[in-house]
């Protein structure tokens, strides 16, 4: 009897994995993102009106205050979450990731301004559809609420490496940050491109360039971080790197 289960389980996966689009078969998001909880049904419905597209570094994908028509999927790169001032002055809150989810569900209006830091691309669908299946489908609403429970531990983590860590952790954690987000399957050896300027990593840490460039400067002295062509970073050893973060 278990082996018959096994068989018509494969067999079902098979039929529903022949149903979903052929775009969405090899995309991370649907793997690992919202969409991983989505009947091939659904997804052919998702699919009829998303569209994909790139966006260049620097480039805003909704701005703070506008009114929010579509949730986005980032499929690649980073996007850099920000706050503005009524006087202008602007705060760097914090960054998504592939394969995370770009909006708040019925929320009509955006509260943050949201710019890509890298060549980000993006799958784009209109927010009713999305609001309806997180009504409809629990395991949807599931697995957007587990995404902000987690932005939530991880924002206070971040509180706590803002109010408490030295300039030196604060630097050891960003990067650490960055690691474990952009080569997630990565476990010993780590390499990547700063996603952010020196700029906008001292706006992130609440520090200033200058403190940012001798931190990193000490960072490679101690043979924690190797950088190549101002910035290319790779991680030789990623236990070292959070031991100097102030982790276990």
């Amino acid at each position: 009897m278990a082996e018959q289960k096994i068989i018509m389980d494969a067999q079902k996966k098979t039929a529903s994995d022949s149903e979903t689009p052929a775009i969405c078969r090899s995309c991370d998001a649907r793997h690992g993102g919202v969409c991983s909880t989505l009947s091939a049904s659904q997804l052919v419905e998702l699919n009829r009106h998303s569209s994909r597209r790139e966006i260049q570094s620097g480039i805003e994908v909704i701005g703070q205050g506008e009114e929010t028509s579509h949730y986005s999927n980032i499929l690649r790169g980073v996007v850099k979450l920000s706050k503005m001032m009524s006087d202008g002055r602007q705060q760097i809150v914090g960054l998504q990731f592939a394969p995370d989810f770009l909006g708040r569900p019925f929320l009509g209006e955006s509260t943050i301004a949201a710019e890509a830091a890298t060549t980000t691309e993006i799958c784009t669908f209109p927010r009713q559809i999305i609001d309806r299946f997180a009504t409809e489908v629990p395991d949807f609403e599931r697995k957007l609420h587990n995404q902000s429970l987690k932005e939530l531990d991880e924002a206070r983590d971040w509180m706590l490496t803002l109010g408490r860590k030295t300039a030196h952790e604060k630097v050891a954690s960003f990067l650490n940050l960055i690691a474990t987000h952009i080569n997630p399957e990565q476990q010993a050896t780590q390499s990547f491109d700063l996603p952010l300027s020196r700029a906008d990593i001292a706006d992130f840490l609440g520090l200033t360039i200058e403190t940012v460039s001798r931190q990193m400067t000490k960072l490679r002295k101690e043979g924690i971080i190797v950088i190549e062509n101002n910035r290319h970073v790779t991680i030789p050893d990623i236990k070292r790197l959070r031991r100097a973060a102030g982790g276990d």
